[in-house]
């Protein structure tokens, strides 16, 4: 927040030492113009890597904690197209986010999934029907009883689809050529420690103190 006030702070500067008489006239802008308009790139540069950084150090912390992540193959691109979510979006940086998950779960030989988006958020974790919500509702309610969180409810349903693509072979611990039963993990046995095992959080994340 304090990188993005600061940048609308130059970018107002920025404008009041645009002259529209020397556009017109074809000349240069003045030596302040373009003075404040290196502070503005600058600025812009310093949010860049700082967003990049926190999604590097959150990847790394979600699978030094995990020896499997699942998560939903989202089209970054066609998501910004609604305009009341464009900016969040991008300020999230999710596209960064899972690049980086990808490139430390190869190097550190863990598995990620990128599992189809499809009603992960409106099927029913535990009798799989449809139950139709809006973005405003976080509550899961469903007719067989189940009542979770939404975000706890599409955690499930993407850990259950990124099992199923994975839980007949294992997984890996140190080399990802090395596959043994003893790592294996079937859809359906214990789905509940599962998912409290696959998706535990960081303490680092918590505490804030991950190192990068």
């Amino acid at each position: 927040m304090l990188r993005e006030k600061r940048l609308k702070k130059l970018q107002r500067r920025l404008s009041r030492k645009y002259s529209k008489e020397r556009k017109q006239s074809k000349l240069y802008q003045s030596s302040n113009y373009h003075k404040a308009r290196n502070r503005v790139a600058r600025q812009h540069l310093k949010i860049s890597r700082q967003r990049e950084e926190h999604a590097k150090r959150v990847a790394r912390c979600v699978i030094q904690s995990n020896d499997l992540v699942a998560y939903e193959d989202l089209k970054v691109r066609n998501l910004v197209l609604n305009h009341c979510l464009a900016k969040s979006i991008n300020d999230a940086g999710w596209y960064q986010f899972r690049q980086w998950l990808e490139r430390f779960g190869a190097k550190m030989g863990k598995i990620t999934i990128a599992v189809p988006p499809h009603y992960t958020s409106q099927s029913c974790s535990n009798c799989g029907s449809i139950v139709k919500k809006s973005l405003s509702t976080r509550t899961h309610k469903c007719a067989c009883g189940c009542e979770l969180d939404r975000d706890f409810n599409a955690a499930i349903n993407i850990l259950k689809r990124g099992l199923s693509t994975v839980g007949h072979r294992g997984t890996w611990v140190n080399d990802p050529n090395d596959w043994g039963e003893g790592t294996s993990t079937f859809v359906g046995e214990i789905l509940q420690e599962q998912v409290r095992s696959a998706n535990q959080e960081s303490p680092c994340l918590k505490t804030g103190e991950c190192q990068p």
